[in-house]
Protein backbone atom coordinates (compact mmCIF):
# COMPACT_ATOMS: atom_id res chain seq x y z
CA UNK A 1 0.00 0.00 0.00
CA UNK A 2 1.10 3.47 -0.94
CA UNK A 3 -0.56 6.24 1.11
CA UNK A 4 -0.27 10.32 -0.70
CA UNK A 5 0.15 11.92 2.90
CA UNK A 6 -0.61 15.70 1.44
CA UNK A 7 -1.44 19.57 3.76
CA UNK A 8 -1.65 22.68 3.62
CA UNK A 9 -3.15 23.42 0.37
CA UNK A 10 -4.53 26.85 1.32
CA UNK A 11 -6.88 26.88 -1.57
CA UNK A 12 -4.15 26.65 -4.05
CA UNK A 13 -5.96 24.62 -6.81
CA UNK A 14 -3.44 24.36 -9.25
CA UNK A 15 -1.13 22.82 -6.95
CA UNK A 16 -3.18 20.59 -5.59
CA UNK A 17 -4.35 18.74 -8.80
CA UNK A 18 -0.82 18.59 -9.95
CA UNK A 19 0.19 16.66 -6.28
CA UNK A 20 -2.79 14.45 -6.67
CA UNK A 21 -2.09 13.77 -10.00
CA UNK A 22 1.64 12.84 -9.24
CA UNK A 23 0.55 10.90 -6.57
CA UNK A 24 -1.49 8.51 -8.72
CA UNK A 25 1.60 8.21 -11.58
CA UNK A 26 3.78 7.06 -8.41
CA UNK A 27 1.54 4.23 -7.66
CA UNK A 28 -0.06 5.99 -4.65
CA UNK A 29 -3.67 3.69 -3.99
CA UNK A 30 -4.67 5.60 -0.85
CA UNK A 31 -4.54 9.62 0.10
CA UNK A 32 -4.46 11.08 3.29
CA UNK A 33 -4.94 14.88 4.03
CA UNK A 34 -3.58 17.34 7.28
CA UNK A 35 -5.58 20.14 6.67
CA UNK A 36 -5.70 24.06 5.84
CA UNK A 37 -7.72 23.01 2.60
CA UNK A 38 -8.57 26.86 2.79
CA UNK A 39 -6.87 29.75 3.36
CA UNK A 40 -4.46 32.36 1.88
CA UNK A 41 -5.24 31.59 -2.13
CA UNK A 42 -8.35 32.24 -5.01
CA UNK A 43 -9.84 28.78 -4.48
CA UNK A 44 -11.09 27.38 -1.26
CA UNK A 45 -14.27 26.12 -2.46
CA UNK A 46 -12.99 24.01 -5.57
CA UNK A 47 -9.86 22.66 -3.52
CA UNK A 48 -12.52 21.93 -0.12
CA UNK A 49 -14.77 19.94 -3.21
CA UNK A 50 -12.04 18.16 -4.31
CA UNK A 51 -10.98 16.66 -0.76
CA UNK A 52 -14.28 16.13 0.13
CA UNK A 53 -15.45 14.02 -2.81
CA UNK A 54 -12.44 11.70 -2.20
CA UNK A 55 -13.90 10.86 0.68
CA UNK A 56 -10.49 10.25 2.95
CA UNK A 57 -9.36 11.12 6.26
CA UNK A 58 -8.68 14.77 7.02
CA UNK A 59 -7.77 16.91 10.18
CA UNK A 60 -8.70 20.34 10.91
CA UNK A 61 -6.46 22.82 10.54
CA UNK A 62 -6.53 26.44 12.36
CA UNK A 63 -7.64 27.95 8.49
CA UNK A 64 -10.16 25.54 8.93
CA UNK A 65 -11.33 26.60 11.61
CA UNK A 66 -11.17 29.98 11.28
CA UNK A 67 -12.57 30.28 7.79
CA UNK A 68 -15.39 28.04 8.85
CA UNK A 69 -16.49 29.97 12.56
CA UNK A 70 -18.00 33.53 12.56
CA UNK A 71 -15.52 34.59 15.47
CA UNK A 72 -13.56 38.11 15.65
CA UNK A 73 -9.80 37.68 13.36
CA UNK A 74 -8.41 41.02 14.72
CA UNK A 75 -5.83 38.73 17.04
CA UNK A 76 -4.25 37.75 13.35
CA UNK A 77 -1.94 38.97 11.03
CA UNK A 78 -3.51 41.20 9.03
CA UNK A 79 -2.94 39.78 5.54
CA UNK A 80 -4.16 36.15 7.10
CA UNK A 81 -6.78 37.85 8.55
CA UNK A 82 -7.83 39.71 5.18
CA UNK A 83 -7.69 36.20 3.29
CA UNK A 84 -9.66 34.58 5.82
CA UNK A 85 -12.45 37.22 5.95
CA UNK A 86 -12.64 36.95 1.82
CA UNK A 87 -12.46 32.98 2.61
CA UNK A 88 -15.77 33.15 4.45
CA UNK A 89 -17.99 34.53 1.91
CA UNK A 90 -17.16 32.30 -0.22
CA UNK A 91 -17.67 28.98 1.21
CA UNK A 92 -21.51 27.94 1.88
CA UNK A 93 -23.04 26.83 5.26
CA UNK A 94 -22.88 23.22 3.98
CA UNK A 95 -19.12 23.56 3.18
CA UNK A 96 -18.05 25.60 6.16
CA UNK A 97 -20.53 22.94 8.12
CA UNK A 98 -17.76 19.90 6.42
CA UNK A 99 -14.44 21.90 8.16
CA UNK A 100 -16.46 22.33 11.39
CA UNK A 101 -16.86 18.82 11.87
CA UNK A 102 -13.19 17.80 10.74
CA UNK A 103 -11.59 16.25 13.59
CA UNK A 104 -8.19 17.46 15.71
CA UNK A 105 -6.47 13.60 15.32
CA UNK A 106 -6.87 10.64 13.62
CA UNK A 107 -5.46 7.34 13.07
CA UNK A 108 -5.32 6.00 10.50
CA UNK A 109 -3.73 2.26 9.48
CA UNK A 110 -1.23 1.90 12.01
CA UNK A 111 0.34 6.03 12.21
CA UNK A 112 -1.37 8.92 13.55
CA UNK A 113 -2.22 12.09 11.58
CA UNK A 114 -2.78 15.88 13.33
CA UNK A 115 -2.08 19.65 11.82
CA UNK A 116 -0.65 20.53 14.90
CA UNK A 117 0.71 18.95 17.60
CA UNK A 118 -0.53 15.88 19.54
CA UNK A 119 -0.05 17.34 23.32
CA UNK A 120 -2.18 20.79 22.66
CA UNK A 121 -3.68 20.18 19.14
CA UNK A 122 -6.26 23.08 19.46
CA UNK A 123 -3.48 25.60 20.37
CA UNK A 124 -2.60 25.50 16.97
CA UNK A 125 1.38 25.45 18.37
CA UNK A 126 4.40 25.53 15.50
CA UNK A 127 7.15 22.76 15.82
CA UNK A 128 10.26 24.09 14.29
CA UNK A 129 13.41 22.26 16.17
CA UNK A 130 14.18 19.08 18.23
CA UNK A 131 12.80 20.52 21.23
CA UNK A 132 9.17 21.44 20.63
CA UNK A 133 9.15 17.63 19.09
CA UNK A 134 9.82 16.53 22.49
CA UNK A 135 6.62 17.38 23.90
CA UNK A 136 4.81 15.57 21.26
CA UNK A 137 6.64 12.33 21.56
CA UNK A 138 4.83 11.74 24.68
CA UNK A 139 1.31 11.69 23.31
CA UNK A 140 2.45 9.57 20.06
CA UNK A 141 0.96 6.33 20.61
CA UNK A 142 1.67 5.04 16.92
CA UNK A 143 5.50 4.52 15.79
CA UNK A 144 4.80 6.87 13.14
CA UNK A 145 2.47 10.39 13.23
CA UNK A 146 2.29 12.75 10.11
CA UNK A 147 1.39 16.45 10.47
CA UNK A 148 1.89 19.87 8.55
CA UNK A 149 1.17 23.76 10.17
CA UNK A 150 4.91 25.05 9.42
CA UNK A 151 4.91 24.13 5.13
CA UNK A 152 8.27 22.89 5.77
CA UNK A 153 9.20 18.86 5.19
CA UNK A 154 10.81 17.98 8.66
CA UNK A 155 11.73 14.63 10.32
CA UNK A 156 11.97 14.29 13.93
CA UNK A 157 13.12 10.98 15.22
CA UNK A 158 12.91 9.39 19.08
CA UNK A 159 15.19 6.83 19.55
CA UNK A 160 17.23 7.63 23.41
CA UNK A 161 17.02 11.28 22.59
CA UNK A 162 15.27 13.24 19.65
CA UNK A 163 16.70 14.17 16.33
CA UNK A 164 15.89 15.85 13.21
CA UNK A 165 16.78 13.79 10.33
CA UNK A 166 16.80 15.04 6.04
CA UNK A 167 13.07 15.19 4.70
CA UNK A 168 14.20 12.94 1.67
CA UNK A 169 13.45 9.56 1.99
CA UNK A 170 13.32 7.87 5.55
CA UNK A 171 13.38 4.12 6.06
CA UNK A 172 10.74 3.38 9.10
CA UNK A 173 12.76 1.53 12.04
CA UNK A 174 11.99 -0.87 14.21
CA UNK A 175 12.69 0.67 17.97
CA UNK A 176 11.95 4.27 16.55
CA UNK A 177 9.64 7.04 16.78
CA UNK A 178 9.09 9.51 13.63
CA UNK A 179 7.19 12.84 13.64
CA UNK A 180 6.93 13.64 10.22
CA UNK A 181 5.75 17.07 8.73
CA UNK A 182 4.56 16.73 5.10
CA UNK A 183 5.29 20.01 3.61
CA UNK A 184 2.41 22.28 1.98
CA UNK A 185 0.92 21.49 -0.94
CA UNK A 186 -0.19 25.20 -1.29
CA UNK A 187 2.37 27.21 -0.12
CA UNK A 188 5.61 26.08 0.70
CA UNK A 189 7.83 27.92 3.44
CA UNK A 190 11.07 26.46 2.89
CA UNK A 191 12.66 28.44 0.30
CA UNK A 192 11.32 26.01 -2.48
CA UNK A 193 8.19 27.16 -4.19
CA UNK A 194 6.84 23.61 -5.63
CA UNK A 195 4.25 21.85 -3.88
CA UNK A 196 5.36 19.21 -1.60
CA UNK A 197 3.49 15.97 -0.34
CA UNK A 198 4.84 12.65 1.08
CA UNK A 199 4.48 8.86 0.27
CA UNK A 200 4.31 6.36 2.76
CA UNK A 201 5.05 2.80 1.37
CA UNK A 202 3.41 0.90 4.18
CA UNK A 203 4.99 -2.92 2.59
CA UNK A 204 8.64 -1.62 2.49
CA UNK A 205 8.23 0.76 5.55
CA UNK A 206 9.44 3.53 3.63
CA UNK A 207 8.74 7.50 3.62
CA UNK A 208 9.43 9.18 0.55
CA UNK A 209 9.45 13.30 -0.19
CA UNK A 210 7.78 14.53 -3.60
CA UNK A 211 8.14 17.94 -5.35
CA UNK A 212 6.20 18.99 -8.04
CA UNK A 213 6.31 22.31 -10.22
CA UNK A 214 2.63 23.84 -10.61
CA UNK A 215 0.72 27.04 -12.87
CA UNK A 216 1.99 29.04 -10.03
CA UNK A 217 1.34 32.01 -12.70
CA UNK A 218 -2.10 31.10 -12.74
CA UNK A 219 -2.55 30.76 -8.91
CA UNK A 220 -1.09 34.45 -8.99
CA UNK A 221 -3.53 36.54 -11.39
CA UNK A 222 -6.40 34.48 -9.77
CA UNK A 223 -5.47 36.11 -6.38
CA UNK A 224 -4.83 39.00 -7.86
CA UNK A 225 -8.40 39.12 -9.50
CA UNK A 226 -10.04 38.11 -6.42
CA UNK A 227 -8.84 41.34 -4.72
CA UNK A 228 -6.87 39.14 -2.06
CA UNK A 229 -3.28 41.34 -0.71
CA UNK A 230 -0.27 41.17 -3.74
CA UNK A 231 2.14 39.71 -1.11
CA UNK A 232 0.14 36.54 -0.76
CA UNK A 233 0.83 35.75 -4.96
CA UNK A 234 4.42 37.91 -4.64
CA UNK A 235 5.60 35.19 -1.89
CA UNK A 236 4.22 31.93 -3.09
CA UNK A 237 7.38 32.45 -5.87
CA UNK A 238 9.72 32.63 -3.34
CA UNK A 239 8.33 30.07 -1.42
CA UNK A 240 7.97 31.85 1.76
Amino acid sequence: MRIALFGDIHANLEALEVVLADAEEQGCTDYVCMGDVVGYNADPAACLEKVKAMNIPVVKGNHDEDASGTHSLDSMNPVAAAALEWTRAQLSEEQRVWLRRLRMVRQVEDFTIVHSTLDQPANWNYVTNRFDAMSNFSYQFTQVCFHGHTHVPRVYVKTDKVQEVPADSIIIEEGSKYFINVGSVGQPRDGDWRGCYAIYDLDHKMVVFRRVEYDIATTQQKILDAGLPAMLAERLADGR
